[in-house]
């Protein structure tokens, strides 16, 4: 357990008049809170504030964080209340806390309205002081390393959360070591199968990856000390989640990646940077296309630096980045830099002009009502990484990567994107689909009388233009559905004699209304329209409102129509048993075979026309392109030891082709109880084969510790789950 004292030496050694008789209280004040709790690793509970607070001081935070990161858990998990902490350690201190308290106490229909709830109150707090976010990320990172104690189900919905928000979230605010180990730690637990995979695959090649380290620091060192250039060189392995994503990008195996080396270069000033860029070039090819200048262009959270790949002395691509000292803290810290050099005051968004992409944030969470789409919202802001263009005027406005034209007429203004007609770029017409480059020079032509639709959802990139076309789509529908559930009503009332329209203009109508709970004439109607309830529903509580004691039945023959869609969701069972997951009454549910869910993975329902839901898993690679409207939230429910029917899943398996291969695979999956359902095996020409396995499994828990086993087998050399029949074009058109 980390040790107060060392936390202590961090700050004064950052802050040399840091005020420790602050942060020596907390400790002990949390001490005494936490007395007697422990963590599920069996560790006193202070060993997780210390943890956190030591995180920050690493980071070189103020000692307010540093004490509200020691005492971040005690109102929640001990009875402690924000006063006390306010009256013992100022209003400062207590403002973070309450930033980072978690919203427990708050009801919620589903396990995604909480996280969402969660995450917006984080938000909220941010935009008052950003050391809120801070605290709260050192609390996921230390709780992201002791999830080996946690049940399987909760380390993948964790894992998940961490890698949708966290992790994204770090890196959108330049703090990069956090985000690195957010990624892997996430990944650990997210595809356990290709993690292992990567790992042992860098451990059989240690020995020659060190060597070409050792061997090109050596170069870079001798480049800078023959030109009289001052500086350090750093070299290192990138990080494995990085490497998985390459591998994803490209289509690469691992033996075919030859760029996870990179190099650091950090020297005194600017004009060193770009000397020491020439030397690099003079002595190794560049690669085309794989230049940055982050100096004269620096991403929005502030990240400076040159990048550029090079095939290095050995014949290996090698990444070398180039920075001083000031743009390596930070690339290093981010935002937490500018305490280093804040004397007294908080921090907040407004403080820092590269994130303002934050305060759009903070704005839209005051228009966005609805929790799930506020943190679809917030995925896309924090995912992409930044274009820069101009306005004819020769503003540059910076926008996501893959932006389009019809995206940067919503960021001038949401008229400008409702009546966008056209655009030209560098002074040529170009379709509204066309993602924009850095430098391009964009004009929108509009007309009034164009107006947003629904083809225009799959153009856009950005959470606000995306907001802003639903927004009006909603508008609209919402406006025709009035207008239907009226004319329904009326239709209906005449086949009972009744004038609806007349009950609406004298309030008979209204009462309805107030009984079945809709604030307005307008809902009722709108949820007439919708379906939401039934025209006969309606006309029964009119009827009874206009004679007591009677229905409309008694008065007509009942009104013929289709069955109500549900007004809340309910819960329905799969055909599988045993697990069950949230979705729609009455819908049928199946399983996607594309990428085969079983109990434990990240799942996501799809609305497919004329069959139902489809559940797929969240990274199934059919997921992006479908609808995004068509998509609904599920969830399974239960444990996943309480399965009673076996589900199937995909093993991909590349072995050598050798006796006795395919014989120890089934042994192994034969001891792990897992069936299997069917095998397609491929020979290939350079004496390996490929093996596709369709197997039963109780979990994804099972599922990954066979994989696991199956890949330390001899002859195999590499061992992951199968996704190799997922058609991207299928489930999208269902």
């Amino acid at each position: 357990m980390i040790r107060i004292q060392e936390i202590l030496d961090k700050v004064s050694s950052k802050h040399k008049e840091a005020d420790l008789e602050l942060i020596q209280r907390a400790y002990i004040f949390a001490a005494t809170a936490h007395a007697g709790q422990t963590r599920l690793s069996g560790e006193p509970y202070l060993s997780h504030p210390l943890a956190v607070a030591d995180t920050l001081a690493d980071m070189g935070f103020d000692e307010p964080t540093i004490a509200a990161g020691l005492l971040h858990d005690t109102v929640e998990d001990t009875g402690v209340d924000i006063d006390t902490i306010a009256d013992n350690f100022g209003d400062e201190v207590a403002d973070i806390v309450d930033g980072v308290t978690k919203i427990s106490r708050i009801p919620f229909d589903n396990k995604e309205e909480a996280q969402a709830e969660n995450i917006r109150k984080m938000i909220l707090a941010m935009s008052h002081d950003m050391r809120v976010i801070m605290v709260k990320l050192a609390d996921r990172l230390h709780n992201m390393s002791t999830l080996d104690f946690q049940k399987a189900y909760k380390q993948k919905r964790i894992a998940q959360e961490t890698m949708d928000i966290y992790a994204p979230l770090a890196n959108r605010l330049g703090l990069y070591v956090i985000m690195r180990r957010l990624e892997d730690l996430s990944f650990k637990y997210l595809r356990p199968d290709v993690y292992n995979m990567i790992v042992h695959w860098l451990e059989d090649h240690q020995v020659v990856e060190k060597r070409i380290i050792e061997n090109v620091v050596s170069m870079l060192k001798d480049f800078l000390a023959s030109n009289g250039i001052g500086g350090e060189v750093y070299g290192r392995i990138k990080h494995k989640y990085s490497i998985y994503k390459k591998m994803l990008a490209e289509s690469l195996t691992l033996d075919e990646m030859h760029d996870i080396m990179a190099f650091r270069v950090i020297v005194k000033d600017i004009k060193d940077c770009y000397a020491v860029l020439g030397l690099v070039h003079q002595q190794w090819k560049p690669v085309h296309g794989r230049f940055k200048d982050y100096i004269s262009m620096p991403k929005a959270n502030g990240y400076q630096s040159l990048h550029t790949t090079v095939i290095g002395p050995d014949g290996e691509r090698i990444e070398v980045q180039i920075r001083t000292e000031e743009m390596h803290r930070q690339a290093e810290h981010g935002i937490a830099a500018h305490w280093l050099y804040k004397e007294h005051g908080r921090i907040n968004s407004k403080d820092l002009a590269q994130f303002s992409w934050l305060n759009e944030i903070f704005e839209r969470q005051r228009e966005e009502a609805d929790s799930k789409e506020f943190m679809n919202s917030l995925k896309m802001d924090l995912f992409q990484d930044e274009v820069y263009v101009y306005t004819p005027a020769g503003d540059v406005k910076e926008l996501p990567d893959g932006a389009t034209p019809l995206d940067f007429a919503f960021h001038i203004h949401t008229k400008v994107g409702q009546h966008c007609a056209g655009a030209k770029v560098n002074g040529r017409l170009v379709p509204l689909s066309r993602p924009l480059k850095n430098g391009d020079t964009v004009e929108i032509i509009t007309d009034p009388a164009r107006n947003p639709n629904r083809d225009w959802l799959k153009i856009v990139k950005t959470a606000r233009a995306r907001n802003r076309i639903q927004h009006y789509i909603r508008t609209e529908e919402r406006m025709r559905a009035i207008q239907l559930g009226r004319e329904m009503l009326e239709k209906e009332g005449r086949k009972v004699s009744i004038n609806v329209a007349r009950c609406a203009k004298e309030g008979q109508l209204s009462i309805v209304a107030q009984d079945m709970t809709f604030d307005s004439l307008d809902d009722l109607y709108a949820g007439v329209g919708y379906a939401h309830v039934t025209p006969r529903k309606v006309l029964n509580r009119l009827y009874a409102v206009l004679h007591p004691g009677e229905t409309a039945q008694q008065k007509a023959e009942p009104v013929q129509e289709q069955a109500p869609a549900p007004e809340t969701p309910a819960k329905t069972k799969l055909p599988a048993g045993g697990v069950a997951i949230s979705g729609v009454d009455g819908v049928l549910m199946r399983f996607a075979q594309c990428c085969n869910p079983v109990p434990g993975d990240p799942i996501v329902g799809y609305i497919s026309r004329g069959t139902g839901i489809t559940v797929h898993r969240a990274d199934c690679p059919n997921v992006p392109n479908m609808e995004p409207e068509r998509l609904i939230s599920v969830h399974w429910e239960g444990s996943e030891e309480e399965v009673v029917k076996p589900y199937e899943g995909g093993i991909f398996v590349i072995a050598r082709n050798q006796s006795g291969a395919l014989a120890a695979i089934a042994r192994v999956m034969a001891d792990a109880g897992v069936n299997i359902t069917s095998a397609t095996i491929k020979a290939l020409v350079d004496g390996r084969s490929t093996m596709h396995f369709v197997v039963e499994v109780k979990n994804a828990t099972q599922l990954y510790e066979v994989i696991t086993a199956i890949g330390k087998l001899p002859s195999v050399t590499e061992a992951v789950r199968d996704s190799e029949n997922a058609d991207a074009t299928t489930e999208a058109k269902a």
